[in-house]
Order: C-alpha cells, then sequence, then structure tokens
C-alpha cells in the first residue's frame, strides 16, 4: 500500500510540477577574470589620459611641476647621496620588500590564508594584491624600455634619458605602492594596517634613492603611478558585499587601539594592568 501511494504521489507532481525556470548565472569569480580583469586594467591605465577633467588639473599641474623640478635638479641630489655609503647596505635590504618576488609571496599569502579561513576579504586581498602587482610590472616595464633613463651608477650617462637605462619609474616603489594601496583599502577599518601598508610602502620608496639605485623623480613618479593602479584595482574589482558584514564604522575604526585595564585584587594580592590590543 505504501510502495502504491507513493508512486502516486511521485506521478502527480510529475504531472503538475511546471517546468524548471533558468537560473541567472552566477557572477564570474575574480580568480576566473583574473586575466581578463588584468586586459581591463591595461586598457583603462594606457586610456587614462584621454579620460581627464578639467578638475584634475588641480593635481597634475603642481605634480607636474614637482616632477620636472626633481628631474631638473636629479643630478646633483643624486651626486650628493653617492658620497653617503654607511646606509647602503641597509637600503638594498629594505628596499626587497619592494621586490616581484616578496610581493608575490604577500599577496599569495594573503589569498591561501583566506581560502583556509573561509575569509572572503583576505582572498580578495590576495587576489588583487596579485592582479595590482601584475599591472605594475607591466606599466613599469613599458615605461623603462621607452625612457632609457640612466641610473646613478652609470658614470657620465647618469639621469640621461633615452640613453639605454632602466631607472625611469622606480619599479619597486610602483610595485609596493600598488599592493600597499589596495591592503589599505580592503583593511581601511584597521588603521594598524593601513600605517603598516603605506610605511612599508615609503621605506622601500626611500630605499631606492639611499641605496644608489634611483634618483628622486624616479621614486616619486614610480610612487604615484603605483598608488593610482592599487586605487583603479580596489575600486573597479572590490566586492561591496564584503562590506555589509563589518561592524559599525566607529566600533572597527577604534579597534585598533590599545585598551588599558587595571587589575586590584587586595585579597590575592595582586595588582597590575592589562593591555589589548586588537589590529
Amino acid at each position: 500500500m505504501l510502495f502504491t501511494v507513493v508512486l502516486a504521489t511521485a506521478s502527480a507532481v510529475g504531472a503538475q510540477t511546471p517546468s524548471p525556470t533558468p537560473t541567472p548565472s552566477a557572477t564570474p569569480s575574480l580568480e576566473r577574470q583574473f586575466f581578463k580583469n588584468i586586459l581591463g586594467d591595461q586598457k583603462a591605465i594606457w586610456t587614462s589620459p584621454f579620460r581627464l577633467q578639467r578638475r584634475d588639473v588641480k593635481w597634475m599641474v603642481p605634480g607636474g611641476i614637482g616632477l620636472m623640478t626633481l628631474i631638473t635638479t636629479d643630478r646633483i641630489t643624486g651626486d650628493e647621496m653617492f658620497e653617503f655609503n654607511r646606509q647602503v647596505k641597509a637600503s638594498r635590504w629594505i628596499s626587497q620588500a619592494g621586490s616581484g618576488y616578496t610581493l608575490g609571496a604577500v599577496a599569495a599569502g594573503f589569498y591561501f590564508i583566506g581560502r583556509e579561513k573561509n575569509d572572503d576579504r583576505a582572498r580578495e586581498t590576495g587576489l588583487l594584491s596579485a592582479e595590482a602587482l601584475v599591472d605594475s610590472l607591466i606599466v613599469g616595464g613599458t615605461l623603462k624600455v621607452v625612457t632609457q633613463r640612466g641610473r646613478p651608477l652609470d658614470g657620465p650617462d647618469r639621469s640621461e634619458f633615452f640613453d639605454g637605462g632602466s631607472a625611469f619609474p622606480s619599479g619597486h616603489s610602483m610595485q609596493a605602492w600598488a599592493v600597499a594601496t589596495v591592503i589599505a583599502n580592503e583593511y581601511r577599518h584597521r588603521r594598524a594596517v593601513q600605517i603598516a601598508a603605506y610605511a612599508t610602502a615609503s621605506a622601500v620608496s626611500i630605499a631606492r634613492f639611499t641605496g644608489h639605485k634611483h634618483y628622486l623623480s624616479d621614486v616619486l613618479a614610480g610612487s604615484a603611478l603605483g598608488y593610482g593602479i592599487g586605487k583603479y584595482v580596489y575600486h573597479a574589482h572590490h566586492q561591496t558585499s564584503l562590506d555589509s558584514g563589518d561592524s559599525s564604522d566607529e566600533a572597527i575604526s577604534q579597534s585598533w587601539r590599545p585598551t588599558f585595564t587595571p587589575q586590584f585584587s587586595p585579597r590575592m594580592h595582586a595588582y597590575g594592568i592589562t593591555l589589548r590590543w586588537s589590529f
């Protein structure tokens, strides 16, 4: 009897159930779109001068004047820095934080930790950091080939453009700022992370000058381009759904600050203070 009822029920359901409606396709993941996004980034980056607006003049003019001033005085400041050698070893060690290998490892760390911990923000940070790094490598490499500027240690041809060099812009600075900007924007509610990211990028940029690898204008141009690339990649591909799960902005913005709690227990003869710091 039970067997008969089951068959009848299945038959009735099959006769009355409407044909299934097609479900909308899921949004492609960042992994699937990675290389496509890079192609889109490159198109946007190289065509950006054609989309400048009048309001952009307020930062373009001062920035252009500052860059040209540095280029004009680069040989003087570079030769002055060349007289100091004690900081070279430390500077070149610090500048390794801006190498493609180091930054690639940072991006991979965020990504795999995010996958392991089911942390979508860390996963996205890794993917977008890697995307910004690849973008900066392409842009920086292309500009180096075009400008061919001599490095501070290139002898009589130092600081000269279109003479076979590879100084302009600073690739390490560009890469460090691109990745740091992505990380700082992803964790904008974590002040300590922002400070660490931008401080590291700044240290790399300074080290490229004090390590006799680049001129000040190389560093400035690389840093500005890297910041712009990181900012673009984040805003173009960040999944806003990640922000909906955050706590209140005020609580998050204060979470990086240390909290001190006094401990007082006369019975246990215990006196002290507890420090809590979440970042």
